[in-house]
């Protein structure tokens, strides 16, 4: 099988199987529990946040796991914006942001915040000059993707951030850096975000365990109320066997992070030279992702991303593409397991499509 939608989900990479088994087999006590096996498992779950805070770049305190990139989003946005609300009710986004930001914006609107969407540019990514133009003394929560997850547009979420506070601006910023993580070079320090969400099936850990950075020294009520779990700030039994794994998928991911750049980098350059030459036709988004491509083909693909589940995609409509471009669009998404015999199968596949529907 020759898998390139690494951008929906990723294979489970051995070594982060193998942590789950193991935690789920051996180490299996609950971390909250004060006996033996319970402390065994707090070790673990502390060994497990600290690798993936390494991976992030942040102390180990300013991370929450959490169940997905979703809930992390959902509870930055909902949880920023509440907190802030005193100052103001304004909050900045864009028009091709993840529905778990999208949906969330919405539910700030119904509870009478006002929300900027901007318009991206032509890869998909949010200028930092239209957001400081957006910027308002009433803002209070600015909300960007760092990799757009259709086109892999790169927004400067650092720029944004000196700019915010270059201006005086007390408005949180959030980043939703699912598809950057590991797959572009940057540090919660770097980015000067004070909310990052991150996901661990985008880099080869299961599903169900994900990640919200929250930079010291600032408090958000907690999303799910329980028990006194993740310091007070997220209640329910840690998922230990998923977070074991991500952190064994954030140590081999970010220990050989800059060459895994370099080779994606090189494929999805290869495959779109590939594409070119066989397909004159063919249409695509340039964009700065070393690991996503949004190619054209009409008449021979599906319509969008797994989360549209078909739906045509908002986010290509607003960079501006037509309606028969965006319905023969394809996001192809690798990782640090593609290889060429991947692309050039892809490659293969599509002249197949495309000779075979010549001749109907």
């Amino acid at each position: 099988m020759h898998y390139l939608d690494n951008s929906a989900t990723t294979r489970v990479c051995p070594e982060a199987a193998q942590a789950a088994l193991a935690a789920m087999t051996d180490c299996f006590g609950n971390p909250s529990s004060t006996y033996t096996l319970g402390r065994e498992a707090k070790k673990l779950l502390d060994k497990s946040r600290k690798q993936v805070s390494d991976a992030l770049g942040c102390a180990p305190g300013e991370l929450v796991f959490t169940s997905c990139g979703s809930e992390s989003d959902n509870w930055a946005i909902l949880g920023g914006a509440e907190a802030m609300k005193r100052r103001g009710k304004h909050v900045i986004s864009s028009l091709v942001e993840h529905d778990a930001v999208r949906k969330s914006l919405d539910e700030l609107e119904a509870r009478g915040f006002e929300v900027t969407r901007l318009k991206p540019e032509k890869d998909g990514s949010v200028s930092p000059e239209a957001v400081l133009a957006a910027l308002r003394e009433d803002t209070v929560l600015v909300t960007l993707m760092l990799v757009n997850n259709e086109t892999g547009g790169v927004t400067d979420i650092a720029s944004v951030a000196k700019g915010l506070r270059a201006g005086g601006s007390s408005a949180l910023l959030h980043t939703d850096a699912v598809q950057g993580f590991l797959k572009v070079p940057f540090s919660a320090k770097s980015l000067g975000a004070d909310l990052i969400s991150v996901s661990g099936h985008k880099i080869h850990a299961p599903k169900g365990v994900g990640a919200l950075y929250i930079r010291q020294g600032l408090r958000l009520k907690p999303f799910i109320l329980g028990g006194g779990q993740e310091e007070g700030r997220r209640a329910g039994t840690e998922a230990v066997p998923q977070i074991a794994a991500f952190g064994e998928a954030c140590r081999i991911g970010k220990s050989g992070m800059s060459e895994n750049i370099r080779r994606m980098a090189a494929l999805k350059q290869e495959l779109l030279e590939e594409l070119r030459a066989g397909i004159p036709e063919l249409g695509w988004v340039e964009s700065a992702a070393p690991h996503i491509l949004s190619i054209s083909l009409p008449g021979c693909v599906s319509k969008s991303s797994a989360c549209k589940k078909g739906g045509r995609s908002h986010v290509l409509e607003a960079i501006g593409l037509d309606a028969r471009a965006i319905d023969g669009a394809l996001r192809i998404g690798l990782s640090r397991m593609s290889t060429e015999e991947d692309i050039l199968a892809l490659v293969r596949g599509l002249l197949d499509a495309r000779a075979s529907l010549a001749h109907r």
